[in-house]
């Protein structure tokens, strides 16, 4: 069966003669007799009462006329959504997504649904490793990483920059400080995390610190940022570098000041080449969240 013997058996229904269904879709009448009759033979039922001057559904031809609209319209719709993927404006979008800083990740998903509202998004957090591996072999579309400066086989594309903070003893000088600087932090050992547990930001910090021209002391071991803190805030002095994930924390004894001078990048690695529309869809809302997060330059 083709799709268009129903569509052919449509047109005669509707237009009660083989000579106006032929007019209708601009073919030949004998062509359109012909398939009625394939399809007829296919079915093992006719279709059309033609024992008179007029042409006249049969029995069978009136009960499958509704079945057969039915099909060609499944198959309009499908079109439809075909084209609508196509345009990126429908379909499903597979993302791996970091937390923070804030509710950005959100407020990237409602930018999206305006432009496209029936594009659906699926959202994974995985390592990074995961993350971009997944990229590499289509399970995801999309991920957003931080810190990174290249992927093989992968294409990176800066959506993001944020601050680093730096944590220290709220009664140490340079506490004093607005925004303190790595020459400044020079001589204070700076708890870091070893380069296994997060290799991207710690090769930020750790370049960010030669490029400055220092090397401070390596202090005691970073376990996590809670732990770190609360050591730093009672322990002989020392200083760490972080990032804001879900706002930033307070500690007694503890001074929480922006670092001057590096920042950190999050990027969306993609797969090579043109992105597909959905992609250049959700690249154009990441881009407006950061735009809206910029502050007024008149301000």
């Amino acid at each position: 069966m083709e799709l268009r013997q129903l569509e052919y058996f449509v047109a005669v229904a509707e237009e009660g003669g083989f000579g106006r269904a032929a007019e209708r879709l601009s073919i030949v009448q004998s062509a359109v007799s012909q398939q009625i009759r394939r399809l007829e033979r296919e079915l093992g039922v006719p279709l059309f009462d033609r024992s008179t001057r007029h042409v006249h559904l049969s029995g069978a031809g009136e009960r499958l006329l509704p079945e057969a609209r039915a099909v060609l319209a499944a198959v309009r719709r499908t079109r439809q959504v075909a084209a609508d993927i196509g345009a990126g404006i429908d379909g499903v979008l597979r993302l791996g997504i970091v937390q923070g800083p804030g509710d950005r990740v959100f407020r990237t998903l409602n930018e999206l649904a305006a432009v496209a509202p029936r594009l659906q998004v699926r959202l994974r957090r995985l390592p990074l490793l995961a993350r971009l591996s997944a990229v590499r072999t289509g399970e995801l579309d999309a991920a957003l990483v931080r810190a990174l400066t290249e992927a093989p086989g992968l294409e990176l594309l800066p959506v993001w920059t944020d601050p680093l903070y730096v944590a220290l003893p709220a009664a140490h000088r340079l506490a004093r400080s607005a925004e303190p600087r790595l020459q400044d932090l020079a001589r204070l050992p700076l708890r870091l995390a070893s380069r296994e547990d997060n290799p991207p930001f710690h090769d930020l910090v750790t370049g960010a610190c030669r490029d400055a021209g220092v090397a401070p002391p390596p202090g005691p071991p970073f376990t996590t940022l809670q732990e770190t803190l609360a050591h730093i805030g009672a322990g002989a002095p020392s200083w760490t570098v972080f990032y804001e994930v879900a706002g930033l924390p307070e500690f007694p004894r503890v001074a929480i000041r922006p670092l001057a001078g590096p920042r950190l990048t999050t990027s969306l690695a993609v797969p090579p080449g043109s992105p597909t529309p959905a992609l250049r869809h959700l690249l154009h809302s990441l881009t407006r969240v950061a735009h809206d997060e910029r502050p007024d330059d008149a301000g």
